[in-house]
């Protein structure tokens, strides 16, 4: 049996074993890192992988994709059966953990009802992560759409105009810098700009305060968005109305969606503000 040093000795000659990964600090756990990485291969196109899969996906040898899967089950995060792996539900909690503790999803939740309930369309809030946007609220309305959209589903940033009103408002060096990672959504958009006509588009949305796409990510797909912002006017998310261009025209999501919108992104930026000068009170 071992004692606790020696169990602490065996853990260090098995983590020295682990390939480190490149630009990571003395305290980075490799093998939290390599458990992230197997949620991750599961994408939208292949929920259920055999254990080569996930170890080809990741990179992982298959003792080390297995070891990870099988804790992956017994917390409740994963499920496996004939046919292999497959996440479980619970995989949200880590999602809805982290939209729970900003508190933004219960600032906006009425808002994003009402401006649902006005504009008979659905209304979703995204942040910033690398080159994509992630869906982190959503009030959605039943209609046929192109592409489906969940918390935590993945889009380009800049073929969107949840991304264009964020990317707008970073600095030059910054967006340079967002823009250069790769995205991670596995979808190709079909507005493909130079460095010029992407650098005129968010210009646009810079001077006048909101961001338009239309059909620019995908076809059929048109929407408007505008910035939430904290209390010290840093754009911290985006909200948008998104509908299907063949039913609803652009003069229709100008003339009429876009003054809700803007209306409801206020309130949304003034409440988030208000919610961050209340002082909170951990009670044992």
């Amino acid at each position: 049996m071992l004692n606790c040093f020696d169990y602490e000795r065996t853990s260090v000659r098995y983590a020295d074993a682990m390939p480190a990964r490149p630009d990571t600090g003395p305290d980075f756990i490799e093998a939290l890192a390599r458990g992230l990485d197997v949620i991750r291969a599961f994408q939208p196109r292949r929920p259920v992988m055999a254990l080569s899969e996930v170890a080809a996906a990741t990179g992982l040898a298959r003792p080390t994709a297995r070891r990870i899967l099988l804790t992956l089950v017994e917390l409740g995060y994963a499920r496996q059966d004939e046919n292999g792996f497959a996440l479980t539900p619970r995989v949200l909690e880590l999602g809805v953990a982290y939209v729970r503790s900003t508190g933004l999803w219960e600032v906006a939740r009425p808002h994003m009802e009402r401006l649902g309930a006005r504009t008979n369309e659905s209304v979703s809030i995204a942040q910033l992560d690398g080159s994509d946007i992630v869906y982190v609220a959503r009030v959605a309305v039943p209609k046929i759409v192109t592409l489906s959209v969940q918390i935590g589903t993945k889009f380009p940033a800049l073929q969107t105009s949840l991304g264009k009103v964020q990317l707008a408002a970073l600095p030059t060096r910054e967006l340079e810098a967002v823009l250069a990672q790769p995205t991670r959504s596995g979808l190709t958009p079909k507005w493909q700009p130079d460095a010029a006509e992407r650098d005129a588009e968010l210009r646009d949305v810079r001077a006048r305060g909101w961001a338009m796409t239309d059909q620019q990510l995908a076809p059929g797909i048109r929407s408007i968005a505008a910035p939430l912002r904290d209390g010290n006017g840093t754009v911290i998310a985006g909200l948008n109305v998104n509908c299907h261009a063949a039913e609803t025209s652009i003069e229709v999501l100008v003339e009429h969606h876009l003054p809700l919108l803007l209306q409801a992104a206020g309130d949304i930026s003034a409440d988030f503000a208000r919610l961050a000068t209340v002082p909170h009170v951990v009670v044992a």
